[in-house]
């Protein structure tokens, strides 16, 4: 039956539905648009790399990142020295010790504050001699960032391209944290390139209908089992600063949200760098994101350990069967990966927890044993509250394949007769005027 927006308020009250077509200009409320005058400079700076040799956006965006990382150690570098000429005591924490490196450059030169100011020519020494070896020895930071920047490879070819990329980047200002934000979304943007092994950038306006569907609480643990450059985590925390606006001024939910909340893992450690920026630009302090193949037999033993996940697996690529984890075959026996991340989810889920998670058509109207099986459980075993059907086009250029959205919470102390459950809201997202809500998924 054709439903009136109204009605399918009732359901998803939170916000309104719109047309989720990659092409379309209508975005989710409360979603921040960039500047025009960031985005030139994005654009330019973009445009610097290109010229200069490097076009691979992944390359450009994972030279970047090193760049902002270390214009960020030299800003932390800063805040101590002005907290230990304040209280007039030593620093407490110093990121850049004192004295030289074993070739006798001087760590102070190491600091971006330093080196913005140097000729080219010596501006590519000191990054590619020093500043990047040490950069993979960096231990003092004790971060996330800090641990994927460990095997940072510095590949500006030439002093020139550099020090125009060192210059444009220093133009920005990176004070506001919605301006860092906005900044490395838009050049996520840029990535064109992925797809291969079934990654894909997840559009920002489906990523927000899933963190608004799941609603996330000051007290959650999140978690993207497939996290990629982690887009799901940092709209979770954007949303939580956005209707919670005291979780940062509870001493309590503060550290939970800095050092507890968020939990991301990949096998891709160029996606694991951009992941960790992307978080860190959108500021949180030391998120739980680290190289992990979710799916294997060693990962097993994380079980009911996150109240809310958020996911858009890989639909396709290789897959080790005689390394996946024999808890999820049992489950499921499948090679496929989107069937197994479905199982995984349900693994990872808390009693009662919630999860939002991107699936192909297949899962929902497959035909093989293990889909049924799967399927059976989601409806037997879990309370599925609305299959959300996504236009074939939205995920273009990466992929064109259909796809939908589960929202479910996770009733694994509870075994209901099928006979019980409720209808389950089933909503195709496709053009504005045709909306369609049924009572049975399948």
């Amino acid at each position: 039956m054709v439903v009136d927006p109204g009605e399918l308020n009732k359901h998803l009250p939170s916000y309104r539905l719109y047309n989720t077509s990659a092409t379309s200009a209508t975005l989710f409320r409360g979603i921040k648009m960039i500047s025009g005058e960031l985005k030139n400079q994005i654009d330019r700076i973009w445009d610097a790399f290109w010229s200069g040799g490097i076009s691979n956006p992944l390359e450009v965006i994972e030279q970047i990142t090193y760049l902002l990382f270390l214009r960020r150690l030299d800003d932390l570098h800063t805040l101590e020295e002005n907290k230990s000429v304040r209280l007039k005591r030593p620093m407490e924490r110093r990121i850049f010790p004192e004295g030289k490196d074993e070739e006798g450059c001087p760590y102070e030169n190491m600091r971006w504050s330093r080196f913005k100011n140097f000729q080219p020519a010596e501006m590519f020494t000191v990054v590619d001699r020093h500043v990047f070896p040490f950069l993979r020895t960096l231990g003092g930071d004790n971060s996330t960032y800090a641990h994927h920047m460990k095997d940072a490879r510095f590949t500006i070819p030439t002093p020139a391209l550099l020090a125009k990329v060192v210059d444009l980047l220093d133009d920005i200002p990176m004070e506001n944290r919605d301006t860092k934000g906005d900044l490395y979304e838009y050049m996520l943007s840029k990535i064109a390139t992925a797809g291969q092994n079934g990654q894909f950038r997840t559009p920002r306006h489906i990523i927000r209908l899933m963190v608004e569907l799941t609603s996330p609480q000051p007290k959650d643990i999140i978690c993207d089992p497939a996290c990629g450059t982690a887009g799901f985590l940092v709209c979770a925390g954007e949303y939580l600063r956005e209707h919670y606006p005291n979780i940062l001024h509870d001493e309590k939910l503060k550290q939970h949200f800095h050092h507890g909340m968020f939990h991301g893992f990949d096998f891709d450690n160029v996606m694991l760098r951009i992941g960790s920026m992307n978080m860190l630009l959108h500021g949180v302090e030391n998120p739980d994101i680290r190289y992990r193949d979710s799916l294997a037999q060693e990962n097993a033993s994380d079980e009911e350990a996150y109240t809310l996940v958020l996911a858009n697996p890989p639909f396709a690529g290789s897959l080790d069967y005689e390394n996946t984890a024999k808890d999820l075959l049992q489950i499921v026996k499948t090679k496929k990966t989107e069937l197994l991340f479905v199982a995984l989810f349900l693994r990872l889920l808390k009693p009662g927890g919630r999860a939002a998670v991107i699936v192909p058509d297949g899962v929902l109207f497959g035909s093989t044993k293990a889909h049924k099986e799967l399927r059976r459980i989601l409806v037997e075993e879990q309370k599925l509250d609305a299959v959300v059907s996504l236009p074939g086009g939205v995920f273009k250029p990466y992929a064109g394949v259909s796809t939908a959205n589960l929202s479910q919470k996770s009733m694994l102390t509870q075994k209901l007769p099928i006979a019980t459950i409720k209808s389950v809201l089933s909503v195709e997202l496709e053009n504005p005027l045709r909306r369609t809500m049924t009572g049975k998924l399948w």
